[in-house]
């Protein structure tokens, strides 16, 4: 299993650093840069005298591969450079909306296993039946619900009409993060839900449920014990893949109810160009993604025996 995760760390290394290579060019051709976007918003007539004296302050007038060599380097050392924009360090300025985003994380995390798991082996139990389709159909629903338009349903309902919670969130609290949780786990649920169904129903099909049931053991009995242990990968799966996108932040809804997390700041420095916010923020993705991942196919081995690492034992 060590030789196994070291030589899974030793392959992220090279992804990290495509990812790096590729988002950092492809937001140098996107168009402007944070100097031209600073100077369209000031009043008044300014030189290109002084246009090159900001680039060359913040380094932009040289190459590009100059850059991103001279960016990576500083980002192994630990520096992550300076905002464009605000002029404060990123490290702080990343590590400032983190709270927010791991609390919305959490909360969402949370709201999902509550909606979709229950419901999920209730339809599955329940198939073809009456509770069966009014599940079945209500994740249809929630699933084809796009977030902003779900984001502006929950806003008008329970921060307009009933005035439960602010429409625009004010700081980071649990009253402030229901309804974007909320938003992010209505969409997660219908998804999972019926995947959870799926799962269940194969394994309630299997022959050892047919045995246990022969014998007499009563059906929660089995279904806690033999069918939800084996269900376990799958649910494992869907939420630490769910983790890993949370963390990254979900700029749209964070956006609508201005939450103050790393989705919304980053979709602020796209807005301004500041290019090493941006790249802290794509940084933190790919490292996400690629842990999510990982801590998933490690563990794998504890949640199924029969799952077995390249074919033999490590």
């Amino acid at each position: 299993m060590k030789h196994y995760a070291l030589r899974r760390l030793l392959q992220l290394i090279p992804i990290l650093l495509a990812i790096t290579f590729l988002s950092y060019g492809m937001m140098r051709i996107a168009g402007s840069d944070v100097v031209e976007q600073k100077m369209e918003n000031t009043s008044g007539t300014v030189s290109q005298e002084m246009i090159d004296a900001a680039r060359e302050e913040l380094g932009l007038d040289k190459p590009f591969i100059v850059q991103y060599f001279s960016w990576l380097g500083n980002l192994l050392r630990g520096d992550m450079g300076t905002s464009y924009v605000s002029n404060k360090p990123v490290f702080s300025t990343f590590v400032s909306k983190l709270p927010a985003t791991l609390l919305l994380t959490l909360v969402s995390i949370l709201l999902t296993v509550i909606i979709s798991i229950p419901l999920g082996i209730w339809s599955a139990i329940k198939q073809n039946k009456a509770t069966d389709y009014v599940i079945r159909t209500a994740s249809f629903i929630g699933n084809s619900l796009p977030n902003f338009f779900v984001s502006l349903l929950l806003m008008y309902l329970f921060a307009i009409r009933l005035n439960w919670f602010p429409v625009i969130s004010k700081g980071v609290s649990l009253q402030s993060v229901a309804l974007p949780s909320l938003t992010l786990a209505i969409a997660m649920s219908a998804k999972y839900l019926r995947q959870v169904r799926a799962t269940v129903l194969d394994e309630l099909s299997k022959d050892y449920v047919l045995g246990a049931k022969a014998r007499g053991v009563k059906f929660s009995t089995t279904m806690m014990k033999s069918v939800m242990k084996a269900s376990l990968v799958t649910i494992i799966t869907l939420l630490t893949l769910s983790i890993g996108s949370l963390l990254g932040g979900t700029a749209i809804v964070e956006s609508i109810f201005m939450w103050d997390g790393v989705g919304k700041m980053a979709v602020d420095a796209i807005n301004m160009r500041d290019y090493p916010i941006i790249q802290a923020y794509v940084m933190w993705m790919a490292i996400i993604y690629v842990l999510v991942n990982l801590i998933t196919d490690l563990s794998y081995r504890y949640l199924d025996p029969r799952i077995r690492l390249g074919g033999i034992e490590q």
